[in-house]
């Protein structure tokens, strides 16, 4: 991108900001419907923006039954009002069902108590019902004024003044059961409550030797039940949407015996509790739990888990989520005309989207309809691409077919991981593994990284092997970050001696600069013309290729939770600054990510160079903080921001310059980020980014039929990541151009757009870049691309 270019791109982005002034505006913002992790982050950023562009927002207190009350329910509210509320679950303005609403009269009272005060915009976060009746409010708007003005509840002037009401909706529901968006707000929070229990009680029933019976909510969704499953490698899962086939009784338990004669000391069965059977009869978990008893005699117990699933502080994904989802609100209703439909603020793989809300709301009521008219296919289709390809993972990895129906490739595949240990590259070799397996390759498992590979630590991994690894943290393979340069003559002899036919690393920047290394070897070496395909996994998140890698969302829960105690720490003792160090070498991922879910007021990063005059300032802000209610800062530095702005000197820095006003403390995170059991992301992406690396590997191998075919074409040796909204397989040698081989680090980075974020919502003054297109989009656009469903 030339000078040019930046030039017109910021005048661009001043032009949206200028046109997004909200002075003389007002919003209204309310939760409805059931709670859910994340709604207090998503009424945090749409009070901040819409005070920061300068509109008055106000609260709506107990959803739409304050709405129609009125009085002290509605209030308006300042910067201050959403202070510490970041981590907190549920939603502090209050949600209820009402039913006074979903009456003409009702809606009258609605009207006359938003025009009083001026409000013509609304922002609603709750589930399809909430949302619905929003739109109905709104087509109703101006009808509604015309009889409040008849019967002299307000005059002409009011009229004509509030003559349309603006609607922007965010969709905040546990079950992520609304079409259109693929995550929902609250849902990242809810697997993460499942996970924890799963994972306490996967040791008790392995001592006892048991089978659990455990039921999630989902009660006409089975996103729960489905991606819980995937991410814990249940036995058995029973959904909604795809009920299973006559006769499941017996071949479940089959299924857990075969499971019980492989050593495996317990049996996992996981139920949405609106699960069915193809008769839409539904199946309960003690109806399970006496099959499993009567046909098999196995210990049985049933977990049933309720609302524990929507309690609990929201994930750092929700955090995240809630405040992009909060801020591009605020721009949509700013932006909208009286011609503008009702819209919902939604997630598309990586990208902020605003989609058309009836047309949501209709495909989400099609699905059940689906359901009742026993159509199961359709409503796993209208689920959308998320759910059908979590379900045909599910599928391929939890059922191993007998070893002679499994049509051989007489290939042999290999495994390795490289780099730093990252949380969910467990769950990435499991899921190579099954797929591996399933499409008739003999699988090879090489044990510390290219090291082992040179020396000949390569065995053959089975099915079996890789039971239960799904929940374990760190490296079961062992991981090195030496590089093959080396020792590419000793590795091209392993390949020939274990005749090696394709190759799949798991890893980071190291795993990266690797495979560049086979790549321009293969000239040399015949035996490296063979398929090979990386799959990013590092916390540092700095794989060129990619968005995403497995591994930073759990180091990033962990950097956010440990932000949570501090800042706790902070408010008890008053006028205290911390300053948190974070890891990801020169990639300023996790500082910026964290601090935007930790509700951080500065993160300081080598994407952004800083001077003494930024320190500065940013200590003058935390001055004038601390003559606020709130008394505490919370400042995140990465640990390679710069040379001589080190943790150690901003600390000394702050503690001078804030001497009187506030004092400080430091807290290096260190390698804490890097352990811990995976997040329920990082196991779920691991799961399923691998497996589809595992398929790409499958269909080259199948192009060339016979041993002899040499790959030497670019597209043999590749990168699988997601980048905006699509899963890419990009030549590795292609990504050469984008990457800054020296800092280790992509030459771009898509989160440096949500710097501006950051800023904002910590109350700096910074330009942010409204969205490319304010325009809606189709519900289902159909592209060539393959979608990345996150």
């Amino acid at each position: 991108m030339d000078d040019d270019d930046v030039a017109n791109r910021k005048v661009s982005f001043r032009k949206c900001l200028e046109h997004l002034s909200g002075a003389g505006k007002a919003i209204g913002v309310l939760t409805s419907g059931g709670d859910a992790q994340g709604m207090n982050a998503a009424v945090r950023a749409v009070v901040r923006m819409g005070i920061y562009v300068g509109a008055k927002v106000y609260f709506i207190y107990e959803g739409y039954q304050g709405m129609v009350d009125g009085g002290r329910n509605i209030v308006e509210a300042n910067w201050e009002s959403v202070s510490s509320i970041l981590q907190v679950g549920g939603t502090i303005i209050g949600s209820a069902r009402c039913k006074a609403f979903r009456t003409r009269e009702g809606r009258l009272k609605a009207a006359q108590n938003l025009v009083q005060r001026g409000i013509t915009n609304l922002c609603v976060i709750g589930g399809d019902g909430s949302l619905t009746g929003a739109n109905i409010f709104r087509k109703e708007w101006s009808g509604l004024l015309e009889e409040l003005a008849q019967n002299g509840e307000i005059d002409k002037e009011q009229v004509q003044k509030h003559a349309y009401l603006n609607v922007v909706g965010m969709v905040g529901s546990i079950d992520n059961d609304f079409c259109g968006t693929d995550m929902t707000i609250g849902t990242d929070s809810a697997l993460h409550r499942i996970i924890e229990v799963v994972d306490a009680i996967m040791t008790t029933a392995q001592s006892h030797q048991r089978t659990f019976v455990l039921e999630v909510m989902g009660r006409h969704c089975g996103y729960l039940a489905l991606v819980s499953a995937l991410a814990c490698g249940a036995d058995w899962v029973f959904l909604p949407e795809s009920p299973p086939e006559e006769g499941w009784q017996e071949d479940m338990c089959v299924k857990l015996s075969e499971n019980r004669a492989r050593k495996k000391r317990l049996n996992i069965i996981i139920v949405a509790e609106g699960a069915i059977d193809t008769q839409n009869k539904p199946i309960t978990s003690e109806q399970i739990k006496e099959l499993v008893v009567k046909q098999l005699g196995y210990d049985t117990r049933v977990t049933i888990l309720g609302h524990v699933q929507r309690g609990g502080t929201p994930s750092a994904f929700d955090r995240i989520l809630a405040s992009r989802m909060g801020v591009e609100a605020v721009v949509a209703l700013l932006q909208a005309t009286p011609e503008t439909p009702a819209c919902v603020v939604s997630l598309s793989g990586n990208q902020a989207v605003r989609l058309p809300l009836v047309e949501c709301v209709q495909m989400t009521q099609d699905v059940q309809k689906a359901m009742d008219e026993r159509r199961f296919k359709d409503a796993v289709q209208l689920r959308g691409r998320s759910f059908e390809t979590n379900l045909n993972t599910y599928k391929r990895l939890a059922i191993k077919l007998p070893d002679d129906q499994i049509v051989k490739s007489n290939c042999n595949v290999a495994v390795i991981n490289v780099g730093a240990p990252a949380a969910g590259m467990n769950a990435a070799v499991r899921s190579a593994v099954r797929v591996g397996i399933a499409d008739g390759h003999k699988m090879l498992a090489i044990y510390d990284g290219f090291e082992g590979f040179a020396k000949g630590q390569i065995k053959e991994i089975g099915w079996g092997d890789v039971g239960g690894w799904t929940g374990q943290g760190g490296s079961i393979l062992g991981t090195k970050r030496t590089l093959p340069g080396k020792s590419l003559e000793d590795i091209a002899a392993q390949m020939r001696t274990h005749s090696i036919n394709a190759l799949l690393i798991i890893g980071g920047f190291e795993a990266y600069l690797g495979l560049l290394e086979l790549s321009a070897a293969r000239d040399r070496y015949e035996e490296l013309c063979v398929p090979m395909v990386m799959v990013p996994a590092t916390v540092s998140n700095n794989v060129p290729g990619s968005d995403f890698s497995i591994g930073a969302d759990t180091a990033l829960n962990t950097i956010t939770d440990t932000c949570d105690r501090i800042k706790q720490s902070a408010s008890g003792t008053k006028r205290r600054v911390f300053i948190i160090e974070t890891m990801g070498g020169y990639c300023g991922y996790l500082a910026n990510m964290g601090g935007l879910a930790a509700g951080a007021d500065a993160a300081y990063i080598f994407e952004e160079p800083f001077d003494i005059r930024d320190l500065q300032s940013n200590v003058e802000h935390l001055t004038e903080k601390m003559k606020t209610t709130i008394q505490r800062g919370l400042v995140l530095r990465n640990e390679s921001c710069s040379e001589n702005y080190t943790t150690d000197f901003i600390y000394q820095l702050y503690s001078e310059e804030g001497k009187g006003v506030f004092d400080c403390r430091k807290n290096v995170l260190g390698h804490m980020q890097q352990g811990g059991a995976p997040s329920p992301f990082d196991r779920n992406f691991g799961t399923k980014i691998s497996a589809r690396a595992m398929q790409w590997i499958s269909t080259k191998l199948k192009e060339a039929p016979g041993k002899g075919k040499r790959f030497m074409s670019e597209d043999s040796i590749c990168v699988l990541g997601i980048s905006k909204r699509n899963l890419l397989f990009q030549p590795v040698t292609q990504l050469r151009k984008d990457t800054d081989f020296e800092h280790r680090i992509p030459k771009e980075q898509w989160w440096l757009k949500l710097r501006p974020l950051m800023k904002i919502l910590a109350k700096y003054k910074a330009s942010y870049e409204v969205s490319d297109s304010n325009q809606l989009e189709p519900v289902h656009p159909r592209g060539h691309e393959e979608p990345a469903a996150i």
